[in-house]
């Protein structure tokens, strides 16, 4: 695909970031895109390689490989090289219904899984072509609301508006069925609203979206937190199905002494509290928890411990440490993570390249946790004991679990932002349905359908803490069933 001898002659070139001392003084995207023509040219790095492992999907190794949403890549960067910019656009969505959404947040498996990228050294820009296709999608005006030509005469409730509530409603709708989305929140988008911060997902592109949705038909009804304020058996009783997509947000806690310090609390009430502040008033509100003069500490990495820096530094934060319980990643990989899997090596992400430039440093520490937090008199949080940890194979499982050292060091600190990941769904709504939850604290829902007629569950919900792409394919996949259910058989 795209030019035959395009990856030999074409180096890698990507977007370009604000240097991160500017972009720190304010919480806007930070990236200036390439220009379309070099766009094109990028394109023209994808190789007829025969087995595109980019669009794949699999797991290798117990390791994800390639978009799971089996976006048809090499056909769309075909079509972008030769400057056939609505075509590719309409491929790019007969799989990906929110590529405005993965092109920003996605940690773009399918490069980690490109042929290109396993024979030169660096993948096709596949992330930054589907941003160009999507935004140009929209400028030139291709993008527009688009209602079904009929309706089924079946209604859905769908509970929650995360990535996996609007796949599902977007997909229901254009089959014709009513849907009514419920959302707990004042807006709109789940996660992506309020658990992914500004700077990396400008809530605007949100907004967009949801006003198409809206004029194809989606009932958005925001304020509503079905199994509390709502009642669920109403809910049941008003519609012929329901999708639960509520998200698995029961953090996981650390039980530990001095817990109930003022200025520990978790990382997404954290960035929720930012967000809304932002959006509602321009902080002018003062509600946002503030980092400001502040020695943080972010407990747990991932893309959640990456964000609270980010957007800690932009708060003011006078320091941070954050720190990750497991061993320090390898620089490269490993024989034991081959490609075409995810690499599991060591990264360098924004939060991390704002902190050395801000506080000359990487704020993390591997091997370490919190042991106890330090109150002052007056119940402020004042500091944290931090525990080194060393890796050790459990004798009955031959698991690696982390043990403590012995060896102990103080941080002084005002905000402590528990960033250790989730431990399910919260259980009141799968409770107000009768859904049953499993092992894992999710939604127990087998081919989406749980043991409770006419519910069914999706997402993170009913599979777990994972990224939007597979919160969108889960969306997907759990609308063709609920359509089988109502109608008896799917074109979905």
């Amino acid at each position: 695909m795209g030019k035959i001898t395009g990856f030999m002659e074409y180096p890698r070139r990507t977007s370009t970031d604000a240097a991160p001392l500017a972009r720190l003084e304010h919480f806007n995207e930070f990236h200036t895109w390439l220009p379309r023509e070099e766009q094109q040219t990028q394109a023209g790095r994808c190789m007829d390689c025969g087995v595109p492992f980019c669009q794949s999907g699999m797991m290798l190794g117990g390791a994800a490989s390639g978009c799971p949403l089996h976006n048809l890549i090499p056909e769309w960067n075909e079509l972008v090289w030769r400057g056939k910019w609505e075509l590719a656009l309409r491929r790019l969505l007969a799989t990906n219904r929110f590529p405005e959404f993965t092109s920003r947040v996605c940690p773009a498996l399918c490069e980690a899984a490109c042929t290109c990228g396993e024979v030169t050294g660096s993948p096709v820009t596949v992330r930054e072509n589907e941003h160009a296709i999507i935004e140009m999608g929209y400028a030139r005006g291709w993008v527009q609301a688009a209602p079904p030509p009929a309706r089924t005469g079946k209604s859905v409730a769908v509970i929650g508006s995360g990535p996996a509530g609007l796949s599902v409603a977007d997909y229901l709708n254009k089959r014709g069925h009513s849907v009514t989305v419920y959302e707990r929140e004042d807006r709109p988008g789940g996660l992506l609203m309020y658990g992914i911060p500004q700077m990396k997902l400008e809530k605007q592109v949100i907004e967009r979206r949801v006003r198409i949705m809206q004029a194809e038909g989606v009932e958005f009804l925001t304020g509503m937190d079905v199994g509390r304020t709502v009642d669920a058996a109403e809910v049941l009783a008003h519609h012929d199905a329901v999708v639960l997509c509520c998200g698995a947000k029961q953090p996981r806690d650390l039980d530990v002494p001095g817990r109930d310090a003022a200025g520990v609390c978790f990382a997404v009430d954290y960035l929720t509290s930012v967000t809304r502040s932002l959006l509602d008033s321009g902080f002018a509100d003062g509600r946002a928890v503030s980092a400001a003069g502040k020695n943080v500490l972010v407990i747990g990495g991932g893309d959640t411990g990456n964000d609270c820096q980010g957007t800690a530094l932009r708060q003011g934060c006078a320091d941070l440490l954050a720190l990750e319980m497991m061993p320090e990643p390898p620089a490269g990989r490993t024989a034991s993570n081959p490609w075409p899997e995810w690499p599991r090596v060591r990264k360098v992400d924004y939060g991390q390249v704002e902190c050395l430039a801000r506080l000359d440093k990487d704020p993390r520490v591997y091997q370490t946790t919190v042991k106890e937090f330090l109150k002052d008199e007056a119940g402020q949080l004042a500091g944290a004991v931090i525990a080194c940890l060393r890796p050790e194979q459990d004798p009955d499982t031959g698991r690696t679990r982390m043990v403590p050292t012995g060896e102990e060091f103080t941080y002084p600190c005002q905000l402590a932002l528990i960033a250790a990941g989730f431990t399910g769904c919260e259980d009141y709504t799968a409770a107000a349905f009768g859904v049953e939850r499993n092992g894992r604290g999710c939604a127990a829902a087998e081919d989406y359908a749980t043991q409770v007629d006419k519910v069914f569950a999706c997402g993170d919900m009913r599979r777990g803490q994972s990224l939007v792409v597979w919160a969108l394919r889960e969306g997907r996949d759990c609308a063709a069933r609920v359509d089988q259910y109502l109608m008896g058989y799917t074109n979905l």
